[in-house]
């Protein structure tokens, strides 16, 4: 008989699907994201400004070859394609277009792709692809074009279709107004798709101007959280990347609900994601004699007839008060469903109320969905507007799909922020913070320590004064990832070493002695005795001979628990010194054996 817990899954077991792209994700975000990088290859693109390290070409080599690698490692089901205009060569499908040169087609990226945009940067890079494709003429629309056709010859799903363009010319067609007017009619036929045109312009002496032919061609922001046309150029590396970087990182919610405030009145929100931990990928099993990916199937069989079973023939069960309660898959389907899925405002609480160890998880983002309730946007806003103007949260039941557990949520306000250049850095909207259910708490039994005195918290506030620096969890990277992706890196690209890293999580002793001084000596001296060696203390007797301290229950303690049915409460070691010491037989070690087998003796 299958287990209760082999069907029945627990939210935070499916917090991995909350990343959007499988379980609980609307249909219009649902398939692969797409991205083509149209690179102009003119002779412009080569030139080497006076104060710039990097020519213009090889600052996109090295921000295309920065994408494909993140998209192999946070994406690798995206599809990616490289295209440069302006050639002498032509290479596309069918050869219909001349002066375009397709160096990848829309694809998945992998090594071989890395390793040829490496082969294109620098100054040997330079000289490879004026061999291999040249600078000619250049025909926008005909580039345009070709890069629809690459989306139309996918036969995939794709939920989101962008296409970026790198140059260094503001005028690309030197003023010839039949071609503009064909780069900007084929431009909206793109755009007609679905497909979003953005514009990485480089520096070029004398400035580049958007407004001359750009600005008719690239997409308007879709909403106003994203990035629009910026007006000025990319100068360095860096910035091209971060600028790349907020463009091609999607924005995909989870979930598409309604926000209930009353009867008869919704207001239609997207739930996103804002911090969901990174963890290394899967193990994918191989056969050891081809290296192909081995697939695990799983089958139930009868123990006593040894025959198959199908899905219709098990039921579930779990183990109450000894008594295994058996129930069909229909029954188990009925206890799982609470309500239908959505927030229902419950009320209003002051923001004070609202406490630390109150936050079970990373929270959710939520956001106004105005394409599917009408004014959805505008009821959203004075919402948010009221709560941060009077200090409070809003309390909410969130059931994030159906049959998933509903959970309290604690709305906060945030107002939108902008920084000097009116650039959005803090989008509008409420932060879904988890809240615990009373069987979540715990009471903790603090032991009773010995109290400092007062010279030695002022000695202690000196330190923490001294140590202290501005946190940002931007500024630190996962050293244990960042070690494991270098090292699959360098494996797959042949390299002779992988790169290093720098781990930000280490701290920096030198700076730190030079800050305290004799602030550490100074603390020590009040707090531990003259004679204290903490490389010379020895450990606990217990922990030096690996035992560990046996904690005696008696009969009448156990027979309490049995008969309150809490004998879940003790842990295994507990468990298994009783079962030694009023001679209970057990067949296992797992704690509900152990537990079983207590309450079989002691019931009677």
């Amino acid at each position: 008989m299958a287990e209760w817990n082999a069907y029945y899954q627990n939210e935070e077991e499916d917090l991995d699907g909350e990343e959007g792209e499988e379980s609980g994700v609307d249909y219009k975000t649902t398939g692969r994201d797409s991205l083509v990088f149209l690179v102009d290859a003119s002779k412009e693109m080569f030139i080497k400004e006076e104060s710039g390290e990097l020519t213009p070409f090889d600052m996109t080599m090295q921000c295309v070859r920065s994408v494909y690698t993140s998209k192999i490692i946070s994406s690798d089901k995206d599809l990616v394609a490289l295209v440069f205009y302006g050639t002498e060569q032509s290479k596309n499908p069918r050869n219909s277009f001349k002066h375009v040169y397709v160096y990848h087609d829309l694809d998945t990226p992998g090594a071989g792709r890395v390793q040829d945009v490496d082969g294109l940067r620098g100054e040997d890079g330079a000289k490879v692809a004026a061999k291999t494709m040249g600078s000619g003429k250049t025909n926008l629309g005909e580039a345009l074009w070709c890069c629809s056709n690459l989306y139309s010859d996918i036969k995939l799903r794709l939920s989101h279709k962008r296409l970026m363009i790198f140059t260094c010319r503001d005028s690309p067609h030197e003023g010839d107004s039949e071609r503009d007017r064909q780069a900007r009619t084929k431009a909206g036929d793109l755009k007609e798709t679905g497909v979003v045109i953005d514009l990485m312009h480089l520096m070029k002496p004398g400035g580049f101007d958007v407004s001359i032919f750009f600005c008719d061609v690239v997409s308007p922001p879709e909403d106003d959280a994203e990035l629009g046309l910026q007006m000025e150029p990319c100068v360095k590396l860096e910035d091209l990347k971060k600028r790349v970087r907020a463009k091609e990182m999607k924005k995909r919610s989870i979930a598409r609900l309604n926000l209930c405030l009353g009867e008869g009145m919704n207001v239609a929100v997207g739930v996103y994601i804002t911090a969901l931990q990174a963890r290394k990928p899967n193990p994918i099993k191989l056969f050891k004699d081809n290296n192909e990916p081995v697939r695990t199937k799983t089958r139930l069989y009868h123990t006593q007839t040894g025959s198959l079973l199908l899905p219709s023939d098990t039921k579930r069960a779990q183990v109450y008060a000894s008594k295994q309660i058996v129930m069909e898959k229909d029954e188990v389907d009925v206890i799982k469903k609470f309500s239908d899925p959505g927030l229902e405002l419950i009320g209003f609480k002051p923001m004070e109320r609202l406490k630390l160890h109150h936050h079970l998880r990373s929270p959710v983002f939520i956001y106004p969905e105005e394409e599917m309730v009408t004014g959805s946007a505008c009821m959203f806003t004075a919402l948010l507007k009221r709560c941060s103007e009077r200090n409070v949260f809003a309390l909410c039941k969130y059931t994030r799909i159906r049959n998933s557990p509903p959970r309290f949520l604690a709305l906060v306000p945030q107002r939108e922020e902008l920084d000097e250049g009116q650039a959005q850095i803090a989008a509008p909207g409420f932060h879904g913070i988890f809240l615990p259910y009373a069987d979540d708490i715990r009471t903790l039994d603090t032991p009773q320590l010995p109290t400092a005195s007062d010279s030695q918290v002022d000695k202690m506030k000196e330190i923490v004064q001294k140590l202290r620096f501005k946190y940002r969890c931007d500024a630190f990277e996962n050293p244990v990832l960042q070690k494991h992706f270098r090292n699959l890196e360098a494996l797959a690209l042949d390299l002779m070493a992988p790169e290093e890293i720098e781990d930000h999580t280490m701290p920096k002793i030198e700076m730190m002695d030079e800050r305290l001084g004799s602030l550490a000596q100074e603390f020590k001296d009040l707090v531990y005795p003259a004679d204290y060696n903490p490389e010379g203390k020895t450990a606990n007797k217990h922990f030096d001979l690996g035992l560990k301290p046996k904690v005696d229950i008696s009969e009448d303690e156990l027979r309490g628990h049995v008969q309150k049915n809490t004998l879940h409460k003790l842990t295994v070691p507990i468990l298994k010194d009783a079962c030694k010491q009023f001679g209970v037989k057990v067949t296992g070690t797992k704690k509900q054996e152990l537990i079983d087998a207590l309450t079989a003796q002691l019931a009677n």
